[in-house]
């Protein structure tokens, strides 16, 4: 029988990139990209992020239907959730502890990316409550590089 930090270890396959977006500035609207560039220990090339715990936020594929859901929506567009990457294929979660790459990139789990106020503005009544739970992780960049859409995630290393 396998032990827990095991299996905290094990993945069925590696995630991917699906979306990219950054905020050149506090209160304006995503720019969507097809790639960006990671700089070490700041964050991405063009958002407003300034080094910190959260120099890049993911959300999963996977739950931007559970949230669209709890809406009463058929579906969301990712800029509305206000995060940088959107992966699908691999538990966010499943990343605490550990250091992953993302193309040419290597980036460190730093927390989970809980949802603001600015959820309610964002995706409409109950915004916030329904991204409890489904708001994704943050990040920093531990080695600079390209994210490009498409690009498969997966985890480097435990630090």
């Amino acid at each position: 029988m396998m032990e827990i930090k095991e299996l905290m270890q094990r993945f069925s396959k590696p995630g991917s990139v699906a979306a990219i977006s950054v905020r050149p500035q506090r209160l304006e609207p995503p720019v969507v990209l097809d790639q960006v560039r990671a700089i070490e220990m700041k964050g991405l090339e063009g958002d407003r992020s300034e080094g910190g715990n959260r120099q890049v936020t993911f959300i999963q594929k996977e739950h931007m239907a559970a949230v669209a859901s709890f809406l009463g929506k058929p579906s969301l567009e990712f800029t509305a959730t206000r995060r940088n990457i959107l992966v699908e294929g691999i538990n966010l979660l499943s990343l605490k502890g550990k250091q992953f790459q993302i193309g040419e990139a290597i980036l460190e789990y730093s927390g989970e990316c809980h949802p603001c106020s600015r959820m309610e503005e964002a995706l409409g009544e109950g915004g916030y409550n329904a991204m409890r739970g489904h708001g994704g992780i943050t990040a920093k960049i531990i080695k600079s590089g390209l994210i490009s859409i498409g690009d498969w995630v997966g985890v480097v290393s435990v630090p």
